[in-house]
C-alpha cells in the first residue's frame, strides 16, 4: 500500500531539510518522522529504508535543479550564454528557501565510501546529467572539443558547489570567470 501524495511530500520536505542541512548520518530517521509528523509505519509504507528516502529526496531535488537550469538556458540568447547559464541557475537555485548548505549530491557522495545502491544511483544520475547537458550545450560553442570542455566545466561547477562549505555566501562569479576564460581559449566551432 502506498502513501498519499501529501504525506510523501511531508516526508520528502523533512528529509530534504534535515539530511541535506545536517547530514544523512547525523540525522536519525526519528527526526525526519517528527519533522514530517508521520509514524514509522507510514514512512515504511512509502519507502523501503532510510536510504530509499534519501534517494527519493535526491531525485526530487534533481528535478527541481533541472527545471531551474532549463529556465536559465531558456532565457539565454546565444549558444555561449546557454552554456554559461548553468552558473545563473546555480545562483538562482542557491537563493531558494529550500537550498541546502551545499550540493546535496556532493554531500551524499561524501558521506559514504561505498554508498547504498539507491543513493549511489541517484548521485550517478545527477553526475551523468550534468556531464551530458554540458556536453550538449558545449557542442554549438566549440564543436568537436565539446567533450573536453564539458569535463572541465563539470570540474568547475563541482568546485564551485564545494566552495559553499568554505563560504556560505559564495556566488559563482569566480567559477563563471574561469569558465568564460576557458571558453575563450577554444577555437570557435
Amino acid at each position: 500500500m502506498a502513501i498519499r501524495a501529501s504525506t510523501e511530500t511531508k516526508l520528502l520536505d523533512a528529509a530534504d531539510e534535515l539530511f541535506f542541512s545536517h547530514g544523512i548520518s547525523a540525522t536519525p530517521i526519528d527526526a525526519v518522522l517528527a519533522r514530517a509528523g508521520v509514524s514509522a509505519a507510514t514512512l515504511y509504507r512509502g519507502f523501503a529504508s532510510k536510504e530509499a528516502l534519501v534517494a527519493a529526496a535526491l531525485e526530487r531535488r534533481q528535478r527541481a535543479w533541472l527545471e531551474a537550469w532549463d529556465q536559465a538556458v531558456g532565457r539565454a540568447e546565444t549558444p555561449r550564454a546557454k552554456l554559461l547559464a548553468v552558473f545563473d541557475a546555480l545562483d538562482e537555485f542557491r537563493s531558494r528557501p529550500d537550498a541546502s548548505r551545499w550540493c546535496a549530491f556532493l554531500g551524499s557522495a561524501a558521506e559514504y565510501a561505498d554508498p547504498p545502491a539507491e543513493i549511489g544511483q541517484a548521485v550517478a544520475a545527477d553526475s551523468a546529467t550534468l556531464r551530458d547537458r554540458l556536453l550538449m550545450l558545449a557542442e554549438p560553442v566549440v564543436g568537436q572539443r565539446a567533450s573536453a570542455l564539458a569535463e572541465a566545466l563539470v570540474l568547475i561547477v563541482s568546485g564551485d558547489l564545494a566552495m559553499r562549505l568554505r563560504d556560505p555566501g559564495h556566488q559563482t562569479t569566480i567559477a563563471r570567470s574561469i569558465a568564460m576564460a576557458l571558453i575563450e581559449q577554444q577555437p570557435r566551432a
